[in-house]
């Protein structure tokens, strides 16, 4: 008798958060007593505060320029059921009002701010070790891949968790559009500079723009996804609009926000937040419970809208998938960090 065997992180079907309920923008509040703090540097991206649903759900047709995404004919995407996830989903609310985008603001009730974004027109430029560098339009790039809904883990590096609903397409997809010359070993991706509308670009002690690099083979796995919406919709700008990267195995500081720019290159990247701490935020960047961070334990994780803490596994519970990336790296333990 043939018995398939099931990849670790792979859910029964019959225990996967039912669309329509996180479809449901059902009205979600947290404890109040959660404590908010944290310096702008412990941030890293993201800090452990937490919201306290006050903020109404916004997306980008909430803007004042009454916005509708020109996409939004292609959503919500057909689920890819290889892509499950063991715990229920994050209210819409709650992850809609808790955001990372240090480029309007170092916290987390960056929401309103961020719909300050101008989405459209945007263009995508591709260059460096490439056959030949292109500068694409958004629509256009997303109309020409393959949209797909998958259910992510998403693990910060200040040992807070949540699960998402994303639709993108596979960054694999992307390199092939790229035609990447057989020399290049990285990708450097670079989000957006306007500290017009983006007010945290305007301090100067940050390395904007925010960049980020991922070797070729970690942005060829399966894994790795290019994302355009989330909840069955295009993505809110808060979220990242209208692209922007999801690496669930890694920390959420890797999976960088509203990109312009991917540069192949033979030369590792050297990232916003290595830049400003090495030590504590480092090139690899992979969930290792075993390695601390120097300030605090990453054994578990507080999982957000529920309150709950659970054990952190380590490539956030991709090992399946990813771990063979990093077999053949002649350095420490900490290599899974920084």
């Amino acid at each position: 008798m043939l018995i398939k065997r099931l990849p670790s992180w792979i859910l029964p079907e019959r225990a996967a958060t039912d669309e329509g309920i996180y479809l449901n923008r059902r009205k979600f509040m947290t404890n109040s007593s959660l404590m908010i703090g944290g310096a702008a540097l412990t941030l890293a991206g993201c800090s452990d505060q937490s919201s306290d649903g006050s903020d109404a759900v916004i997306s980008q047709s909430a803007s004042t320029s009454d916005f509708v995404d020109p996409t939004m004919d292609l959503y919500p995407a057909k689920r890819n059921d290889a892509y499950q996830i063991e715990q229920a989903l994050t209210d819409e609310t709650v992850n809609s009002t808790y955001n990372n985008f240090y480029e309007f603001g170092s916290h987390k009730q960056i929401s309103k701010a961020a719909q300050a974004l101008n989405i459209r027109p945007w263009t995508v430029k591709i260059d460096g070790m490439v056959e030949k560098e292109m500068e694409l339009d958004i629509d256009a790039l997303i109309r020409s891949m393959q949209l797909e809904e998958r259910l992510y883990r998403h693990r910060c590096v200040e040992a807070w968790s949540m699960t998402i609903p994303w639709t993108g397409f596979a960054f694999k997809d992307l390199i092939a559009k790229a035609k990447p010359l057989s020399g290049a070993k990285y990708i450097r991706m670079e989000t957006f500079q306007d500290p017009s509308v983006a007010t945290g670009q305007k301090q100067t002690w940050y390395p904007w723009p925010y960049v980020e690099g991922v070797t070729m083979e970690e942005a060829s796995n399966d894994l790795a996804f290019l994302v355009t919406g989330a909840y069955g919709k295009p993505a809110a700008k808060q979220f990242g609009a209208p692209l922007r990267l999801a690496l669930p195995w890694k920390y959420g500081f890797k999976s960088i926000k509203s990109i312009v720019r991917f540069t192949f290159t033979d030369k590792q990247p050297v990232s916003f937040w290595e830049k400003l701490a090495a030590r504590e935020y480092g090139f690899w960047a992979n969930v290792n419970p075993e390695v601390d961070h120097p300030r605090w334990s990453q054994a578990t994780e507080r999982v957000l809208g529920t309150g709950d803490r659970i054990p952190t596994k380590i490539f956030n519970g991709y090992g399946e998938q990813v771990a063979h990336l990093y077999k053949d790296l002649d350095l420490p333990k900490t290599v899974l960090y920084r």
